[in-house]
C-alpha cells in the first residue's frame, strides 16, 4: 500500500521541479505498478458482486482509460505512428503477453468461459478484416492524407456498433449466470467503484507524464519511435489491465484474469481505436486507420494463437508459455521494423 505514494510523489517531481526526462519516465512506470495492483484489487472486489465477465469489463474499461488519454495526447503533439503503434501493441500484448503470464502464474488446468473469450476473440478478428481497406490505403499514398480520414471515418462507426451490440448481449448473459452472494471480506461494490476510479484517474495523470518523457527515453536507447510506441508506450499504458489480470490469476481465478486480458483487447480494437479515430477530427491532426502491415499481420496471428489457447476451455502454463514466446517474437519484429 506504500507504494502508491509513487503515484504522488512522480506528479509533484513533475509539475515542481525540472528533473530529467529519463528519470521522469522511471518513475512514471515505477508508479504504475502499485496504481495497477490497485486496480486489480478493486476489480476482483466488485467481481464478488457482478460475476467475473461483468469484472473482467470493468476492469477493461477502467483500465483502458490511460490508453483512450495517452492517444489523445499523441494526436495532439501530431504523433500518429506513436498513436496506432500503441493502439495495435495493446491488443498484441493483452492477448499475448498478459494472458500467457497469467496462465502461467494461475493454476494449471483452470476452467475459463470459452463462449464469452471467443466472443470477444472474435471481434478483434472482425476490427482487423474491417480495418483493411484502410490498411490498404496506407500503402497506395500518403498513410495520413485526407481520403485515408474520409475512408477511416465509417470504418470507425461500423467497429463502435459492433463492439456495442456484441457486449450488450454479453454482459446480458453474464449477469443472469454470474448473480451470487458475494464473500466474506469482500468490498462494497461502491467502495470498489470508487478506488477504480481514484486509481483510474492518477493513472491517467501518470500516464501522461510517461508520454511525455518518452521521447527522451527513446534517445537514451536508441529504440524506433515504432517500437517505443508497439512495444513499450502498450505495456506501460496497460499496466493496469497487466498487474490486474496478474495477481487475479495468482488467486486462483483464471475465469476473471482471462476475461480481463481478452475483453481488454476487444475494447481496444473496437472500442478505444474508432473512438480515438473519431475524436481525432476534432483536432489539427486527424488519424486515419492505416496501420502498417507488420501491426496488421501481428494483431492477426495473436488473436489466431489466442483462439487455439481457449477453445478447450481450459487454461494450461504450458500454452501460457506459448503465447509468451509468440510476443517475444512480435518484439523482435517491431525492433528490426523501424519506422515507416
Amino acid at each position: 500500500m506504500a507504494l502508491l505514494a509513487l503515484a504522488p510523489v512522480t506528479i509533484l517531481v513533475n509539475y515542481v521541479t525540472h528533473a530529467d526526462k529519463v528519470l521522469l519516465f522511471v518513475l512514471s512506470c515505477a508508479a504504475l505498478i502499485p496504481l495497477a495492483w490497485l486496480i486489480g484489487e478493486a476489480t476482483e472486489h466488485a467481481a464478488e458482486h457482478t460475476g467475473a465477465g461483468i469484472g473482467g469489463f470493468l476492469n477493461a474499461s477502467f483500465g483502458n482509460a490511460p490508453e483512450l488519454i495517452i492517444a489523445l495526447f499523441a494526436i495532439h503533439s501530431g504523433l500518429p505512428q506513436v498513436v496506432r503503434g500503441s493502439l495495435a501493441g495493446s491488443v498484441i500484448s493483452n492477448l499475448l503477453l498478459v494472458f500467457g503470464i497469467a496462465q502461467l502464474v494461475g493454476p494449471d488446468d483452470a476452467p475459463i468461459d470459452r463462449r464469452s473469450l471467443l466472443t470477444q476473440l472474435g471481434l478483434c478478428g472482425a476490427a482487423v478484416l474491417i480495418a483493411l481497406p484502410a490498411i490498404v490505403l496506407g500503402y497506395t499514398g500518403s498513410p495520413e492524407r485526407h481520403v485515408a480520414v474520409v475512408v477511416s471515418i465509417p470504418i470507425a462507426v461500423v467497429l463502435l456498433a459492433l463492439y456495442l451490440v456484441v457486449t450488450i448481449r454479453n454482459l446480458r448473459r453474464h449477469s443472469q449466470a454470474e448473480r451470487g452472494e458475494p464473500a466474506e471480506g469482500a468490498w462494497t461494490l461502491s467502495r470498489a467503484l470508487l478506488a477504480l476510479a481514484i486509481a483510474t484517474a492518477l493513472t491517467a495523470v501518470v500516464s501522461e507524464i510517461l508520454v511525455h518523457s518518452l521521447d527522451a527515453f527513446a534517445k537514451a536507447v536508441g529504440a524506433s519511435e515504432f517500437f517505443i510506441a508497439a512495444v513499450i508506450v502498450a505495456v506501460v499504458g496497460n499496466a493496469a489491465e497487466h498487474g490486474g489480470a496478474v495477481v487475479i490469476a495468482r488467486a486462483g481465478k483464471m475465469k476473471l484474469a482471462s476475461e480481463i486480458a481478452i475483453s481488454s483487447s476487444a475494447q481496444v480494437a473496437l472500442l478505444v481505436t474508432p473512438a480515438v479515430m473519431l475524436l481525432s477530427l476534432f483536432f489539427s491532426h486527424n488519424l486515419p486507420l492505416t496501420f502498417r502491415w507488420e501491426e496488421a499481420v501481428a494483431m492477426g496471428a495473436a488473436v489466431v494463437l489466442t483462439v487455439l489457447a481457449v477453445r478447450n476451455g481450459r487454461s494450461t502454463r504450458r500454452e501460457g508459455a506459448l503465447l509468451v514466446a509468440a510476443y517475444a517474437l512480435v518484439v523482435v519484429g517491431f525492433l528490426f521494423a523501424g519506422n515507416r
